[in-house]
């Protein structure tokens, strides 16, 4: 076994159409039955047949079984003063039987996008504030992710989550 072997490069008619600061970072194909490949980029994934990036900070959970990757992407369900309204998108599973660094890139990745995140009781229900840093943008991009059941809507719950969410962005860059 060779440690220093390279996985082959990214064959050009599966590359996606990169920004021009984005680079591949890791790369595998995906079993035969759902055909393509997954692009690990320093801005975010591709997903095979997607037209479009999911960037690290759209991804609310990810998980790797050892043969399976799953996503669970981040849906907006509304945008406040300030801060998005996420909830959890519906997952993606891939089964890669040859996974090079891609699993280990995309939790890195993921995780490293989070600068920020606490959770906290309502006066109904609760939610979670996360602040996170997106690739080749300065400061943080804010949300909440209410838990199941929180009445959303309420005005005192929103006021709440304002404030929370106020409070967290002083936290992070305290002003001047």
């Amino acid at each position: 076994m060779n440690l220093f072997r390279r996985r082959p490069r990214l064959p050009a008619e599966a590359r996606p159409p990169l920004d021009p600061a984005e680079r591949v970072v890791a790369w595998c194909p995906v079993s035969p039955a759902e055909s393509g490949v997954l692009v690990a980029t320093n801005h975010g994934i591709w997903l095979p047949g997607s037209a479009q990036r999911l960037g690290w900070h759209e991804i609310h959970k990810v998980a790797w079984s050892g043969r399976e990757l799953r996503i669970i992407p981040a849906v907006v369900e509304s945008v406040r003063e300030g801060y998005t309204v996420l909830a959890d998108g519906p997952a993606v599973t891939f089964l890669l039987l040859e996974p090079g660094e891609v699993p280990d890139q995309v939790r890195t990745r993921v995780t490293r996008s989070v600068a920020y995140t606490t959770h906290h009781p309502l006066p109904e229900g609760a939610v979670r504030v996360v602040g996170r840093r997106i690739s080749g943008r300065n400061g943080l991009s804010w949300a909440v992710r209410y838990d199941l059941g929180t009445p959303v809507e309420h005005d005192e719950v929103i006021t709440a989550t304002d404030e929370l969410v106020g409070a967290a962005r002083e936290t992070v860059a305290p002003p001047l």
